[in-house]
């Protein structure tokens, strides 16, 4: 096989994102043949070539653009000299495929209660990786969440320690009370996931707002942090709670950033 391929191929298995670069056309007097690849990682290391020069920088500069946009793309690159864009003297034109190959994103519920079980099946539905953690053995196992990828039953703020969390990691925090939500939510935030969610009252969330002041948090780390979680849908159940979470969280996943917005 291809080294490029099985480089390609190991990333999807390990949850790598990296982003694949292919030269679909190639005419005149180019670097490189149709067929070429590359591949570009997040932190701008690649692997193959697309012809070196200013084509490759321009390309790879293309790929670390599809990280943020999570999009693929075409892109057309003239090597004619006499064309003011050109970038190269070869003579030729060549049309490059990049194409980012993203992690799987994560969901991450706190709290095994009802609403964390409907939350973890529609995740799972959703194609996302699945975590459950909550610091009770009995209720975090695979016989509560068969269909969580990984369990960790241990206290919130331990959470970091155990799992890679990351701008694909979106954390549903459903826990049983503002106690453990004061304790966990810190280090959380400090991690800087793409979106934390925390249910409750009003009444609970000023709670848990008050206490995270006098912690220290300042005002625009807790504004990172969304109560009530969720759409408003006038849900009831902890299915239709789960629809309205997961509707949230999915508009951020395919915003434009990728990031919670205002």
């Amino acid at each position: 096989m291809d080294s490029i391929l099985e480089k390609l191929a190991e990333c999807s298995q390990r949850q790598q994102p990296v982003c694949l670069c292919v030269v679909v056309d190639a005419k005149g007097g180019v670097p490189r043949h149709a067929g070429s690849k590359m591949l570009v990682f997040p932190d701008g290391t690649t692997m193959g070539t697309v012809g070196g020069g200013g084509v490759e920088a321009a390309v790879k500069a293309a790929a670390l653009d599809a990280f943020v946009t999570r999009k693929p793309s075409l892109v057309h690159y003239s090597l004619n000299a006499q064309d003011e864009s050109s970038l190269g003297i070869c003579g030729g034109e060549m049309q490059v495929y990049v194409e980012p190959i993203l992690a799987q994103p994560t969901l991450l519920v706190i709290g095994a209660g009802h609403v964390g079980k409907a939350v973890a099946r529609l995740a799972k539905f959703l194609n996302f990786r699945v975590i459950v953690s909550d610091d009770r053995p009995d209720f975090c196992n695979p016989v509560e969440f068969p269909e969580a990828d990984l369990l960790l039953p241990l206290p919130m703020q331990e959470i970091p320690k155990a799992m890679e969390i990351d701008n694909q990691t979106f954390i549903v925090d459903v826990s049983r009370g503002s106690d453990l939500d004061v304790l966990g939510l810190p280090v959380l935030l400090a991690a800087h996931p793409a979106y934390i969610g925390v249910i409750g009252s009003r009444r609970r969330w000023e709670t848990t707002r008050k206490a995270l002041l006098e912690k220290g948090l300042s005002a625009e780390d807790i504004a990172r942090l969304k109560s009530p979680i969720g759409i408003h849908i006038h849900a009831e159940t902890p299915e239709e709670i789960a629809v309205s979470i997961l509707a949230e969280i999915i508009g951020i996943k395919n915003g434009p950033s990728g990031q919670q917005t205002k």
